[in-house]
């Protein structure tokens, strides 16, 4: 029987937070509504954050509300704080996404607080929801800081301990940066296993060094079978200098696919929506499969003179 790999898609949240021009909200509905129909175990739909800090997400409500959904899919919604749930619970997110880094200098950029007040904010969330919906919580610059440098394992560890101690169902162990390289991975993972095998374990990769790819390998080895993606590889962090997009969705399939794994996702299906995307954001985007066809795609021999 294959291994199952169980994909979450972060295009609509993580991959057009990044983007310069507004992408209108008929078009993130269709798009979410397209994905839907691939395979995925989750969509990471939007994020319940102030319109003034993500103008690209200002719609949320609206695009939570159109949205066709289909069973087997989890809809998840990224929340930063308490009002950011309500808004989710209104809007019948399937599972709210919390994120602070392990970095105090990352986390005092991107959430303008020390750690501190983070959990001690994202533990009122968790209070909040009470178990209407699962909760997920993304600890982000676990394989490195690009203003610290290595965050130590032990850290990360310990923010993760923290959180299950409140009963979380889920971690996400985010490369924010790219920073990560396998055989830190396989460290992580061999630690993160002995520790939180109950929790739904999910790595989050970025491309940025151009590891992406061999470091979601080395986790799939290690034993975690849930990884973020996005459609052609768009994203990134606006308070890390340099990280570029996430791991492109489409390639990391195909990668599992021709090794054998079972990832759920037609990925035809998948290919024929990652070509569309350009065309929506108004440039090329770093997937390569969408560019190059999947290795199984054979071409006439050249005429011979």
């Amino acid at each position: 029987m294959k291994q199952r790999i169980y994909f979450n898609e972060v295009v609509t949240r993580d991959g057009f937070q990044m983007e310069p021009d507004f992408v209108a909200t008929d078009a993130k509905v269709a798009l979410v509504d397209a994905l839907s129909e691939c395979g995925y175990a989750k969509i990471e739909v939007t994020s319940f954050t102030s319109p003034k800090a993500i103008p690209m997400l200002r719609d949320a409500e609206e695009v939570m509300g159109r949205i066709r959904r289909v069973a087997g899919v989890e809809y998840t919604v990224l929340v930063p704080n308490l009002r950011g749930a309500e808004r989710a619970l209104e809007s019948r997110a399937d599972e709210l996404n919390l994120v602070m880094s392990t970095s105090e200098t990352h986390n005092l950029a991107n959430l303008r607080m020390p750690r501190e007040q983070s959990f001690a904010a994202l533990s009122e969330v968790v209070r909040r929801v009470d178990g209407q919906v699962p909760v997920n919580v993304s600890l982000s610059t676990c394989f490195g800081c690009p203003m610290e440098g290595e965050v130590p394992e032990q850290e990360v560890l310990g923010w993760a301990q923290r959180f299950a101690d409140l009963g979380v169902r889920g971690l996400t162990i985010c490369d924010t940066t790219g920073m990560a390289h396998p055989a830190q991975v396989a460290r992580m993972v061999e630690a993160l296993r002995q520790r939180f095998d109950s929790l739904q374990l999910t790595l989050h990769f970025h491309n940025t060094r151009g590891m992406g790819l061999a470091n979601l390998l080395a986790a799939v080895q290690g034993g975690i079978v849930r990884f973020d993606g996005s459609l052609g590889g768009l994203g990134g962090c606006p308070y890390a200098p340099g990280a570029s997009g996430n791991i492109s969705s489409e390639d990391a399939i195909h990668m599992l696919d021709a090794m054998g794994l079972d990832t759920g996702i037609d990925l035809d299906r998948l290919l024929a929506v990652a070509r569309e995307l350009p065309r929506l954001v108004g440039h090329e985007v770093p997937g390569q499969l969408a560019k190059a066809g999947r290795i199984s795609d054979l071409h006439p021999a050249p005429a011979v003179a």
